[in-house]
């Protein structure tokens, strides 16, 4: 399962986005209205600019996750929210030694299918390594033939070799990745990948993200989730059909988040 840290986020998020809510009305100075924004009250306006859709505010908040063990497929799916930042684990500076993958649970459930599935990966894992060695020597030597001395020759014909070896990697190798988005950015990702129609890897990813926020941000987040939490289903004909369903789930969600700050 892919491991998911929420590692820093903007102090008292919903405090900040209530003073920069308010800052657009008053004539009060930014202290004038920190100093007046308690916690319930910051909460009281964040539901209020919630249930007006005044989403600009929430930007000033921005949340950082340490995202763990996951695929290269997941990697191409959640770098599509562009409103966010991404550092990632790099296949072409990082020797992928024995590479771990991520295996789909449908294809764990079933025992020929796993066994086919982790022949291919066996297989990927000896061309990577047999391709990566063959083009160390082959740079090495050239270096070394160019007058670069063994030891510098050698770390320069890794890093060569491992920018094409690279190439037989599957969508399963796993990666890890820090990604930063701001509170609004965040709301849109859970309504497309909280969704039971998203990619069950991202989905988990999704879940998890929200669950950390819920305990730090809970009036911020409190709508979030799957578009069907908080009205009717986008999807038309593809709807899951699970409305109620999702909708109990993410309510036990929040109400667990809650009472994990208790």
């Amino acid at each position: 399962m892919p491991k998911v840290t929420l590692l820093t986020y903007t102090p008292e998020p919903e405090r900040i986005i209530a003073a920069a809510a308010k800052l657009c009305y008053s004539a009060s100075g930014v202290d004038a209205l920190l100093d007046k924004l308690t916690p319930e009250k910051a909460a009281e306006f964040v539901e209020m600019l919630a249930s007006m859709g005044h989403e600009s505010p929430i930007e000033h908040a921005s949340f950082t996750f340490g995202i763990e063990g996951v695929s290269r497929s997941l990697l191409a799916q959640i770098t599509r929210h562009r409103i966010a930042s991404f550092s990632v684990q790099s296949q072409r500076y990082v020797r992928e030694k024995a590479f771990s993958y991520v295996t789909p649970p449908e294809i764990a459930a079933d025992e020929r299918a796993e066994l086919l599935y982790r022949k291919a990966m066996e297989n990927a894992i000896a061309a990577y390594d047999a391709l990566a060695d063959l083009l160390k020597e082959k740079h090495a030597a050239r270096l070394m033939a160019e007058g670069v001395e063994e030891k510098a020759a050698r770390r320069q014909a890794e890093k060569m070799a491992i920018e094409d070896a690279r190439f037989v990697l599957p969508n399963a190798a796993d990666t890890n990745l820090i990604v930063t988005m701001n509170a609004r950015e965040l709301r849109h990702f859970f309504r497309q990948r909280c969704c039971s129609r998203a990619q069950w890897e991202i989905r988990a990813v999704a879940r998890e993200m929200l669950r950390q926020v819920l305990e730090v941000a809970p009036t911020l987040f409190a709508g979030a989730g799957p578009a069907c939490v908080s009205g009717p289903c986008p999807e038309g004909k593809m709807t899951c059909g699970r409305m109620a369903e999702v909708r109990a789930e993410y309510e036990a969600l929040r109400e667990a988040a809650g009472h994990g700050r208790a």
